[in-house]
């Protein structure tokens, strides 16, 4: 007997796009139709149509090819049209493919899109056994999960009330609670942990890691990595309908962010009028990654030191110059600054052009997109300010992922040593 649970061979799917052509003009107003109309009845000749219609080919997939054993739970990244929802709505049978074959073993359920089946009409009650049965659950199956359903969805007061009157974030929150309860061999998940707040988010990705754990296959498409990370065991990049890349899933990731963010190796920081900058005693220039660094610029694996400069120039004397670094989330939280006065204190300088050299020994950050704010200060107080002066991507390392780093909910790492005795 096969391991697999799923194989796909040689996949690909054709759509016929329609296009509508119009010599000189997009398009057609009822009148102009109208009057061709009429004057073809007097000048003995076809009315003119006015477009042309021409097909186009678009191949959403093509020749993709992979294999995902029982048990196993594996990510689908990707940008938008990459053809990730394609490919589950081909697994799910909602659309045949073109081309290739699909062989699954056990039953499927897909969480597309969530809520799908929910009747506005209805209360929450009715519409978790409506929903329930939609999505191939028994009766006896849903009387048995409805206590845990309810509680989970946290709408128990509002369990009789007919969902049209429910906010956005209670429909979605119920229709989550439905659609996780599900116990198929094989889950299809499509994007659904962007529902509800912050802290039913993190409720959610508990209960996908819980059915991630319990045995069952897997395949979720998201554009939250650390989702995928800590979910997945392996992943699979898709680009303009093809995998360009498949593996362990922190490794997928990390080559995946590493094209995310495009900045060249000197930031320049020109987006200053000439009498605002000549204003200034301290105007800063640039920030500038090492020609001598193995990463890409701006990219940095866990755990290792970071080296770049900053360039500014000096107008008119100063008895204090400092340079100020504050260290931003992705969320936008400020997680971290530092100051050079703690290393250069009562920097005098004349006017020219100077540069800091900045090293962080140790960024022990949860691999993500962070970004650097950048200030200069001086005994006149502050000079220039950049509060998005460039990013910083950290991406998954071999140290991260033994010390399981990639799978924190937070941004900073802290330097702890545990003694068992």
């Amino acid at each position: 007997m096969s391991d697999f649970a799923i194989q796909v061979a040689g996949l690909g799917k054709k759509y016929l796009l329609h296009h509508q052509q119009q010599p000189g003009r997009r398009y057609k107003a009822l009148r102009d139709v109208i009057a061709g109309k009429a004057k073809s009845v007097f000048q003995n000749r076809k009315p003119e149509t006015g477009n042309r219609k021409s097909l186009e080919e678009f191949w959403a997939l093509k020749e993709v090819s992979f294999e995902i054993k029982h048990g196993e739970a594996v990510g689908i990244i990707g940008r938008n049209g990459a053809g990730k929802s394609t490919l589950l709505k081909l697994l799910s049978r909602i659309t045949e493919p073109t081309t290739g074959s699909i062989r699954l073993k056990g039953r499927v359920a897909s969480l597309l899109e969530v809520g799908t089946g929910f009747h506005p009409e209805l209360t929450g009650r009715e519409n978790i056994f409506l929903n329930g049965a939609i999505l191939g659950m028994s009766r006896a199956e849903i009387t048995r999960k409805f206590d845990e359903i309810v509680n989970f969805a946290e709408v128990e007061k509002f369990l009789d009330t007919p969902v049209k009157h429910y906010s956005s974030g209670m429909y979605m929150r119920l229709a989550f609670a439905v659609a996780a309860h599900l116990e198929p061999e094989i889950l299809v998940v499509d994007e659904v942990l962007a529902v509800g707040d912050a802290e039913f988010q993190k409720k959610c990705l508990g209960k996908m890691e819980d059915v991630s754990k319990g045995g069952r296959t897997v395949l979720f498409v998201s554009h939250n990595m650390d989702a995928i990370m800590r979910l997945c065991s392996r992943a699979l990049h898709f680009r303009k309908g093809e995998v360009v890349d498949m593996g362990t899933a922190h490794a997928v990731v990390a080559k995946y962010t590493a094209t995310q963010v495009e900045q060249p190796a000197e930031i320049m920081f020109t987006n200053r009028l000439p009498e605002e900058i000549a204003r200034r005693n301290l105007v800063l220039i640039s920030a500038e990654w090492p020609a001598s660094s193995p990463h890409r610029p701006w990219t940095i694996p866990f755990g290792e030191q970071i080296t770049f400069a900053v360039n500014f120039e000096c107008h008119r004397s100063v008895k204090s110059a400092e340079l100020g670094l504050a260290l931003y989330a992705p969320t936008g939280t400020e997680i971290a600054s530092t100051s050079s006065i703690a290393t250069l204190p009562n920097l005098q300088l004349k006017p020219g052009t100077y540069r800091f050299e900045v090293t962080y020994r140790s960024l022990a950050l949860v691999p993500h997109n962070y970004h650097f704010g950048l200030g200069l200060k001086s005994n006149f107080g502050m000079e220039d300010y950049h509060p998005k002066g460039f990013l910083l991507d950290v991406v998954p390392s071999v140290q991260s992922s033994i010390t399981k780093a990639d799978t924190f909910l937070g941004y900073v790492v802290p330097d702890v040593q545990y003694v068992f005795t």
